[in-house]
């Protein structure tokens, strides 16, 4: 059986990681891997977490499975989180949620949803998107059709475009949106946009499936979910696949929840209970710890306020970032023009170079990134921000 298999080509990012683990370059820069860094190049376990950790530690009673759908509070808590307890939604009880291991488990079990639905259901996803959407999607039986996004030369969202692809929408099908902090271009949509996008995906009679991996890393809490919000209180159904790794930085302990929208609170229902068992036959029942620690942090008052201060320590540093590499490539005397880093939200942007110039940053310079030149902002600090400049300079002239 195993003799029929071959090769798998390396995931070009993971495989980024390994080359420059085997790297002896002192000033090697590391700018693929998808995780937030600090200034000093690390990625800690924040102190609510810590603390969160401690309490259960001391006073969880048992270690018992959990349901397929996974921890009560950690999905009511999350459905407050993203869509807030005064949304229209939550005052008609027609949102709910399962927990997934995960973003990635929990765009899997909505992509699992869908199919169950509609078998061989279209979804349309951004041009660009994240590497991953398109194997997952294919992966539950899913079709795709792509939807123009990011215009690389005037790098900015090619809003016309991306309306003029989805009139093409038919009845039936389902768009896959970024929710904020777009990866891997970082470009967002603004309120206005989502509002008209609403207009289209209503008119079409789609079904918009939301990806918010990072709510926070944007503008805030309650800003990166402005557009979300708005759509949800205008269409029928939707899907969101919500992620706990990047904003609580939980990321080795694997906590997501997939969210329904739906027309009725009983339809809601319907949709948790198929969740359910979708989950079931995928991984039975969901890793507890992660979600444990969510919820205990977001059930304490003392520890919700100390995780949002952290939060916003990571979304002004990523934001603060955008503005000094700007303005030091200016400085540098940089012909090109990054002031367009300004205007993103999170943690991913195009630097706009070749495959080629961004192989030469490999192999000259030690500065890793994939060869599409979307770079991880947070992998850079006062320390190796000067030589990123200087190589930079070196390739641009």
């Amino acid at each position: 059986m195993f003799e029929q298999l071959q090769p798998i080509k390396a995931d070009a990012i993971l495989s980024l990681s390994v080359e420059f683990r085997a790297d002896t370059n002192p000033n090697k820069v590391d700018l693929g891997v998808g995780v937030y860094k600090t200034e000093e190049g690390h990625t800690p376990v924040l102190a609510a977490v810590k603390q969160a950790e401690a309490f259960l530690l001391q006073n969880q009673a048992s270690k018992t499975y959990l349901a397929p759908t996974g921890n009560a509070g950690f999905n009511d808590r999350m459905l407050s989180l993203v869509f807030g307890d005064d949304h229209i939604v939550m005052q008609n009880k027609r949102a709910r949620a399962v927990q997934a291991p995960g973003g990635t488990g929990a765009l899997s079990l909505g992509a699992r949803l869908i199919a169950r639905c509609t078998p061989g259901a279209t979804v349309w996803v951004s041009n660009p998107t994240w590497a991953n959407h398109i194997p997952l999607l294919q992966g539950a039986g899913l079709n795709l059709k792509e939807y123009t996004y990011y215009d690389g030369q005037a790098k900015a969202i090619d809003f016309a475009g991306m309306m003029n692809d989805l009139n093409n929408v038919k009845a039936g099908d389902v768009v896959l949106i970024h929710g904020c902090c777009h990866n891997p271009c970082g470009a967002d949509l603004s309120l206005e946009q989502w509002q008209k996008l609403t207009d289209l995906i209503n008119d079409k009679g789609a079904t918009p499936f939301v990806d918010l991996a990072y709510q926070g890393f944007g503008s805030g809490l309650e800003e990166d979910v402005q557009g979300l919000r708005y759509m949800a209180a205008n269409v029928k159904e939707l899907l969101v696949a919500a992620s706990c790794s990047k904003n609580f930085g939980l990321y080795r302990e694997r906590v997501g929840a997939t969210m329904v929208v739906s027309a009725t609170e009983q339809s809601a229902s319907n949709a948790v209970d198929n969740l359910g068992v979708v989950a079931r036959a995928i991984w039975s029942m969901p890793p507890d710890h992660g979600a444990a620690v969510v919820d205990t942090i977001l059930s304490s008052q003392e520890l919700t306020t100390l995780w949002h201060q952290e939060l916003k320590e990571m979304c002004d540093r990523i934001n603060g970032l955008r503005t000094v590499v700007a303005s030091s490539m200016k400085d540098a005397g940089i012909a090109q023009s990054f002031d367009f880093m300004t205007g993103e939200k999170g943690m991913f942007s195009f630097l706009g170079i070749s495959p080629e110039q961004v192989a030469t940053l490999k192999r000259d310079y030690s500065i890793y990134m994939v060869s599409s030149s979307r770079i991880n902002v947070a992998g850079l600090n006062s320390n190796n921000l000067p030589y990123f400049v200087e190589s930079m300079k070196a390739i641009l002239g």
